[in-house]
């Protein structure tokens, strides 16, 4: 049977890279010693706050001394841990919002930059979201090959855009990881029917972790990190605290879910999408 131990860490981030990568440490070291292999930390764990903090402490890419910090984090308790999101600094001006992959020896395997940007009006405290003023959105898909698969990297709003996540399962995804700060209006509606839907979908693996609470800039954050099995099945899930999560998860079940039930190879929309006048 293969199987893989993943580890997923819910916190409330503030402006402060330092204490949240102490809170990251603690639990790593945690999750580590459970048997996890594999660590996902929520979106902007590393620096949660306004523009100007993002900007101050963001870092080019593979340099800085918080990315260092990071790789020695996973070295140190011999994890891979995917960051759900780190400000990476592209240009004087331009900063990205990118998922950090280091393996367990330290090694970055790679990165992702977030490819939608947030820009909507929100029912809450906070009304007005636009990720655009902030990050610069990527342009390309990016994976981790492994050796259950593949695990596909997206960040947040990402999920609300399936082609994304079917791309990453045609190019070999066996797990989708979703780092997120969605807030607690949208989560409430949405994140856990989006998630399972996912899955479900592209009969994959999704591990999901969500920052939770109030931060010290005012937003509020759903919490409810969960892991979700190919068949849609919550296999663990956390509620609006600060926590983890511990789950294995079994690759015969996604061989099994794509054998009895194999929707790749029915699809047909893109024929019909082609041959449209």
């Amino acid at each position: 049977m293969s199987k893989e131990r993943f580890g997923i860490i819910q916190m409330t981030s503030g402006p402060d890279p330092k204490q949240n990568l102490a809170f990251i440490d603690k639990q790593v070291q945690f999750l580590a010693n459970k048997g996890a292999t594999w660590i996902l930390t929520p979106e902007n764990s590393l620096v949660f706050g306004k523009k100007e903090e993002y900007h101050h402490h963001a870092e080019s890419l593979g340099e800085g001394e918080l990315q260092r910090q990071l790789a020695a984090v996973a070295k140190a308790n011999k994890v891979n841990l995917i960051v759900g999101s780190f400000p990476i600094r592209r240009s004087d001006t331009e900063v990205t919002t990118t998922t950090l992959v280091y393996d367990c020896n330290g090694q970055r395997l790679n990165h992702y930059d977030k490819l939608h940007m947030f820009d909507v009006d929100v029912d809450d405290g906070f009304q007005r979201y636009r990720e655009s003023e902030t990050f610069k959105p990527g342009n390309s898909l990016a994976m981790v090959p492994v050796n259950f698969g593949a695990i596909g990297l997206t960040i947040c709003y990402d999920l609300r855009f399936p082609h994304l996540y079917s791309a990453l399962r045609a190019q070999g995804a066996t797990v989708l990881v979703v780092p997120a700060a969605f807030t607690a209006v949208t989560g409430q509606a949405h994140w856990e029917v989006l998630l399972r839907a996912r899955a479900i979908e592209n009969q994959c693996w999704i591990v999901a972790a969500n920052q939770c609470g109030t931060h010290p800039c005012g937003r509020e954050t759903w919490g409810h990190s969960m892991v979700i099995s190919p068949w849609g099945e919550i296999q663990g899930q956390l509620e609006g605290q600060v926590g983890t999560i511990i789950a294995d998860l079994n690759f015969d079940v996604v061989n099994e879910v794509r054998q009895t039930m194999p929707v790749a190879k029915h699809i047909r929309f893109e024929q019909h999408l082609h041959s449209l006048p």
